[in-house]
């Protein structure tokens, strides 16, 4: 794979990451900075880190298959792990600047 067709690729997967989001909030979770890495390898398989607003998300599982899902749905994509991890800590600084204004922040 080249550096050009995994720039697409992982163009493709930020895309789709904006279609998940929390059922409690409003913004997708990329824009949320729920999203901490995207590693497309050279085999197609992504591996992902995330975290969530908060560690007892009631809403986890569903989120965590909703990403899974959605980025092994892209052509190419033969499996995609999905991690969840809680360092560093979410906070409100790594949400974009669309969110922010979206949630009221600013």
């Amino acid at each position: 794979m080249t550096q050009e067709e995994k720039t697409l690729l992982e163009e493709r997967i930020v895309d789709v990451l904006k279609t998940v989001y929390d059922p409690e909030i409003p913004v997708n979770i990329y824009d949320l900075g729920m999203i901490y890495k995207i590693d497309v390898q050279e085999d197609y398989t992504v591996e992902l880190e995330m975290t969530f607003t908060a560690p007892n998300c009631p809403a986890a599982d569903y989120i965590l298959e909703d990403v899974r899902t959605k980025v092994e749905s892209l052509e190419g994509i033969k499996n995609a792990n999905v991690n969840l991890v809680f360092e560093p800590a979410w906070d409100q600084s790594m949400m974009s600047e669309e969110a922010r204004v979206e949630l009221g922040f600013d």
